[in-house]
């Protein structure tokens, strides 16, 4: 009985074992590059038996532990699913192996060194080369980074794209067996696109970054002419010190003021377009388009200089100039045996000021927060637009009445024009202004009633030819 249980149990870890092995088909990955054996590792662990493609597989080193290692004919024989890890200029040794390729699928993971570097995409000339096997264009866009530190530390998404939808079917289940997500990006013609996307750089970033740079650039020279150049030509005092620390303090509220208004202006805009069109059923311009498409990025660059606003006014009472201002006043006071008084105006204006300051970036703060994906993907449609578009409206409020207090009474005096020029928070508030009127009549109700039906479906009826439409 003892020797019949001892000769069981191999037969039944071995049947064990089988099931196992076959429950998922077996992947081949042709290429050992970095990515090749990030794949592999990755497909190990998600209990995929794995085979490389090698032209010399003697001597393939650095493999993932758990992978076996086949000639390109030898590792074909065993393989429904190919992904081919190798550069365009490496698919000389594909069409030899175009019968053994007949009716599988074959993975295009590439990438070029520069957008449109060939006049076709690298899947269709996969294709083209092997017209026996389903060519799918994907996971060019999945780092080997991502595949080794898993989905939580990077982008999960899996492009996809192909002219055989079982094909493409069989793939995007291995994306989600590895725990990716894929996406269906239509026929073998999108490839272009998927392999253009990896070669791009900041996209939806670089009108937002040129409006930023342009307006710091212009800010900063302004206010160096009032704080710096000024006082030395008029008064032969020199501010130059100001360039590291106030005038940057002076530059980045001031930026970051009107890009927030600059997020919310478009959104004012195309609604008084629907107003004046009557329906929704008309394009906005493409300036309008790509405008109200970059506002996320605008309203977390204008975060990100509200952020540096704070710090430097954290800093600023620490700088030797302001302790030596400190104690020429103090000194000054015991020479001449006085003291000021309490002037209640100034306390309250310095409390007012710095309290709609720290209600304003508090609130601009939740704003950044909930537009990062992990935050916005916990809130349905209603909760997300109400902190976005009702909170953030009422951040620009308490920013701009900031800057307001900060400038007080200042705004009527001819002195605080130097040269004639407006100091630099007064320009800053022209735009948010003009966003919080347009706004504030947007919000009356009779425009928000008509506004809300237009949204709804309804359009206006037009005149043609002297007869109603209906």
């Amino acid at each position: 009985m003892d020797s019949n249980s001892s000769d069981m149990i191999p037969l039944r870890q071995t049947s064990s074992r089988k099931r196992l092995d076959h429950k998922r088909d077996t992947i081949c990955i042709f290429g050992t590059g970095d990515f090749g054996r990030s794949f592999g590792m990755r497909l190990l662990k998600s209990g995929y038996p794995v085979v490389f493609g090698s032209r010399d597989p003697k001597h393939s080193i650095l493999l993932p532990s758990g992978a076996q290692v086949f000639s390109h004919a030898d590792a074909l024989k065993i393989s429904k699913i190919i992904f081919l890890a190798v550069h365009r200029e490496n698919y000389d040794f594909l069409p030899a192996l175009s019968d053994l390729l007949d009716e599988k699928v074959l993975v295009d993971v590439s990438n070029n060194i520069r957008m449109n570097q060939y006049p076709e995409s690298n899947a269709q000339y996969l294709a083209q080369l092997v017209p026996k096997a389903n060519v799918v264009k994907g996971f060019n866009t999945v780092s080997a980074w991502a595949l080794q530190s898993g989905s939580l530390d990077a982008s999960s998404q899996v492009f996809v794209c192909g002219d055989d939808n079982k094909s493409k079917q069989l793939v995007m289940d291995v994306a989600r067996s590895i725990g990716l997500t894929p996406l269906d990006q239509g026929s073998l013609l999108a490839a272009q696109e998927l392999e253009n996307y990896p070669l791009q750089l900041f996209p939806m970033w670089r009108l937002p970054f040129i409006i930023t740079a342009g307006l710091t650039v212009f800010f900063f020279l302004y206010c160096m002419v009032i704080k710096v150049i000024y006082p030395y030509v008029e008064k032969n005092v020199d501010d130059t010190y100001r360039m590291m620390i106030s005038i940057p303090n002076i530059v980045f509220p001031i930026v970051s003021l009107i890009l927030l208004g600059l997020v919310y202006l478009p959104g004012v805009i195309a609604a008084f377009l629907q107003l004046y069109r009557g329906t929704k059923y008309k394009r906005f311009p493409n300036w309008l388009d790509t405008w109200m498409l970059c506002r996320k990025q605008l309203g977390l660059v204008a975060f990100a200089y509200g952020f540096l606003h704070v710090f430097y006014s954290l800093v600023r009472p620490l700088r030797y100039s302001s302790y030596w201002r400190l104690v020429r006043n103090v000194a000054s006071q015991v020479k001449k045996n006085t003291t000021t008084e309490v002037e209640m105006i100034w306390v309250w204006r310095a409390d007012v000021f710095y309290a709609l300051g720290i209600l304003g970036f508090s609130v601009f703060g939740l704003l950044g927060i909930t537009s990062l994906p992990s935050v916005s993907n916990t809130m349905n449609w209603r909760e997300f637009r109400f902190v976005q578009s009702k909170l953030g409206h009422v951040t620009l409020l308490l920013c701009t009445a900031h800057t307001a207090v900060l400038g007080w009474n200042k705004f009527l005096k001819p002195t605080s024009f130097k040269w004639g020029l407006p100091s630099g928070y007064i320009l800053s508030m022209v735009i948010p202004c003009i966003v919080l009127v347009l706004k504030l009549i947007l919000i009356t109700p009779c425009v928000d009633r008509m506004l809300t039906r237009i949204r709804q479906g309804w359009e206006r009826k037009e005149k043609s030819s002297g007869n109603l439409n209906i």
